[in-house]
C-alpha cells in the first residue's frame, strides 16, 4: 500500500470521527400542565445536581406501536353535523391534521350502541339468513360523512376497528337488543354480517382494518345493546365461523380481536382459552381490552400474562372514558382535580369499591396509557371524540366525557385538557414506532419512550406531584436537562443530525 493511499485513509477516518463528534441532537419539549400549558413548547434547563435521573436505552426493544386515537360514534357525528362548517372542520383538523393530534388508530360501532340516537341494525327482516335486505343507510346520515372527512384530512390515514354491541334481535335467543345470546342457527349469518359490513364500507372508500367479535361480551347489566359470549363460545365462533368465512371471502387481512372488555382476572381467563393452542388461536390476531375495572389500576399482571401467551399478537385498549360524570364546560381545573367518578363508584361490590375512588381525569389518562405501553399494549383508543355539555347524546342517558365538548345550539367548542393529554401520545408516537428502554430512579415520576420510524426518539414523562421536578435524561451517553411543571405531562422529541 502506497504512502499516499495510507494518508488518504487516515484523513478519511479522522474526518469521519470529527463528523460523528459534531453530530448534534435537536430537542423539542412539549408540555401540558395544570398551570395552563397546552402542548406548549419549552426550553431545555441547565444541569442540576439534584435532578431525577432517567435513562433511555434505544438498544432495549419491546413492542411495535399500532397507534393512538378515539372513536367515531353516531353521537359524535350527529353533533358535528349540527355545528357550523368552521367549527366542524376545526375539530376534525385538531384530531387528524398534521398540526393536530394526528390520530392513527380509531374505532366505530357495527349497528347501534349506547352512544347512538336510537337502536338500529343493518338487517331488520327476521329470518333473512342470506342478508338480502342488508343496508348501512343509517350510517350514511352522520357517521360515514365524519369518517370520510377525517380520512381526507389525515395525511397518513388511520386504522379503523369496528365492534358490534349486538346482533339484530331476531338472531338472538331473547329477541331483544339487550342481553341474550346468538342463536346457533345464525352463526353463519352473523359471520356473513361482518363481511357485508366491511364490503359496504369499502364501497364508501372506507377500509376496515380490524373487528372485535363483540363489545363487552360479559354484558353491561343489560342496560344497553349487548350480547353474551363465554370465552369458549367466542373462540368456537371465531374458529369455526368468522375466521374461515373471512378466509374464504378474501378478508384474511382484516384483523380479528377477541374479548373487548376489562383488564384484570377476566382478561387472564379469556386469554387462556383463546390462546390455548394453535387451533384456538389461529384466527385471532390479538386481544382488545377496556379500562373500566378500576380508576387507577391498569392490571399489569393480566397484560403481561396475555402478552406472554401470544407475544406476536396485538394487545389494544379499545375503549376508555370518564364515565357516569357529566363533563365540565370550560372548566380546565376540574380535569386536573380529584373530582371525577365512574360507574364503579355506585355498582361495584363492597370488596371491589377500593378500585373505584375519585380520581383526576388527566392523571387517569396519562397514567393508564403509560402503564399500558410499559406492559406490552401496542394501541390505545379513547371513546367518543365529541360530546355535548350533558355528556351525550345517548339514548340510554349514561353520560360521560370526551376530549372535545360542544354547545351545538350556540356553536361553541371546548377542547378539554384530555384532548391535549391524548395528543402527547398520538402526535409524537407514530404507527410502527418501537418501544425502547425507559428507567426512572424516582417513583413519583413515570414515563415511557419509543423510537419512531423516522429515527426520532419520543419520551413521554408524567409528573403527578405538586412540585416542579428537574430531570436528567440520559440517551447514548448524552444528557438532556429538563424542568417539568407540577401536575404536568411532557413529550420530549429528540432528533439526531
Amino acid at each position: 500500500m502506497t504512502k499516499k493511499l495510507i494518508y488518504c485513509l487516515l484523513f478519511f477516518n479522522m474526518a469521519t470521527q470529527i463528523h460523528a463528534q459534531e453530530k448534534k441532537d435537536v430537542v423539542e419539549i412539549f408540555e401540558t400542565a395544570a398551570n395552563g400549558n397546552k402542548l406548549k413548547k419549552i426550553n431545555e434547563s441547565l444541569a442540576a445536581a439534584n435532578a431525577i435521573q432517567i435513562s433511555v436505552n434505544p438498544e432495549k426493544k419491546f413492542q411495535t406501536i399500532t397507534g393512538f386515537g378515539g372513536s367515531f360514534t353516531e353521537a359524535s357525528a350527529y353533533l358535528l353535523n349540527k355545528l357550523s362548517t368552521i367549527n366542524r372542520t376545526k375539530i376534525l383538523q385538531a384530531y387528524f391534521g398534521e398540526d393536530g393530534a394526528r390520530y392513527s388508530l380509531t374505532r366505530t360501532h357495527i349497528n347501534s350502541c349506547d352512544f347512538s340516537l336510537s337502536n338500529y341494525a343493518y338487517a331488520n327482516v327476521a329470518g333473512d339468513k342470506n342478508l338480502e335486505h342488508f343496508s348501512i343507510d343509517e350510517d350514511r346520515k352522520d357517521l360515514i360523512p365524519m369518517i370520510k372527512e377525517s380520512l381526507k384530512i389525515s395525511k397518513d390515514g388511520f386504522k379503523i376497528i369496528s365492534s358490534p354491541w349486538t346482533a339484530p334481535p331476531w338472531m338472538k335467543d331473547n329477541n331483544d337488543w339487550r342481553g341474550g345470546k346468538l342463536l346457533p342457527q345464525y352463526r353463519d349469518t352473523w359471520a356473513l354480517y361482518f363481511s357485508k359490513y366491511i364490503n359496504e364500507y369499502q364501497k364508501e372508500g372506507i377500509d376496515i382494518w380490524g373487528v372485535t367479535v363483540e363489545n363487552e361480551p360479559l354484558g353491561c347489566g343489560n342496560n344497553w345493546e349487548s350480547m353474551y359470549f363465554t370465552p369458549e363460545e367466542m373462540t368456537k365462533f371465531v374458529k369455526d365461523y368468522l375466521g374461515p368465512h373471512f378466509e374464504k371471502n378474501g378478508l384474511s387481512s382484516v384483523k380479528i380481536l377477541g374479548y373487548d372488555q376489562n383488564r384484570g382476572e377476566e382478561l387472564e381467563n379469556w386469554a387462556k382459552v383463546m390462546y390455548k393452542d394453535e387451533a384456538s388461536s389461529k384466527y385471532f390476531d390479538g386481544m382488545a381490552v377496556h379500562w373500566y375495572a378500576s380508576t387507577y389500576d391498569y392490571f399489569p399482571q393480566s397484560l403481561q400474562l396475555t402478552h406472554k401467551l401470544a407475544p406476536k399478537k396485538y394487545l389494544i385498549n379499545t375503549e376508555a372514558c370518564v364515565d357516569a360524570e357529566i363533563p365540565k364546560w370550560k372548566d380546565d381545573n376540574w380535569y386536573w382535580s380529584k373530582e371525577a367518578t365512574d360507574w364503579g363508584w355506585d355498582w361495584a361490590p363492597e370488596k371491589d369499591k377500593y378500585l373505584h375512588p375519585k380520581y383526576v381525569p388527566v392523571f387517569r389518562y396519562a397514567g393508564d396509557i403509560i402503564g399500558c405501553m410499559n406492559n406490552w399494549v401496542d394501541g390505545w383508543i379513547d371513546w367518543n371524540m365529541v360530546l355535548d355539555k350533558q355528556g351525550g347524546p345517548n339514548w340510554f342517558k349514561n353520560w360521560c366525557t370526551a376530549p372535545v365538548i360542544v354547545d351545538a345550539e350556540n356553536d361553541e367548542v371546548y377542547f378539554t385538557p384530555l384532548f391535549y393529554t391524548m395528543a402527547h401520545f398520538s402526535r409524537f408516537i407514530r404507527p410502527g414506532a418501537l418501544r425502547i428502554g425507559f428507567e426512572c430512579l424516582d417513583k413519583d415520576v413515570t414515563g415511557t419512550a419509543v423510537k419512531n420510524p423516522d429515527g426520532t426518539i419520543a419520551v413521554v414523562i408524567f409528573n403527578p406531584t405538586d412540585k416542579v421536578q428537574l430531570l436528567e435524561i440520559k440517551i447514548n451517553n448524552n444528557k438532556k436537562y429538563i424542568s417539568i411543571s407540577a401536575n404536568a405531562l411532557q413529550t420530549v422529541v429528540i432528533k439526531s443530525y
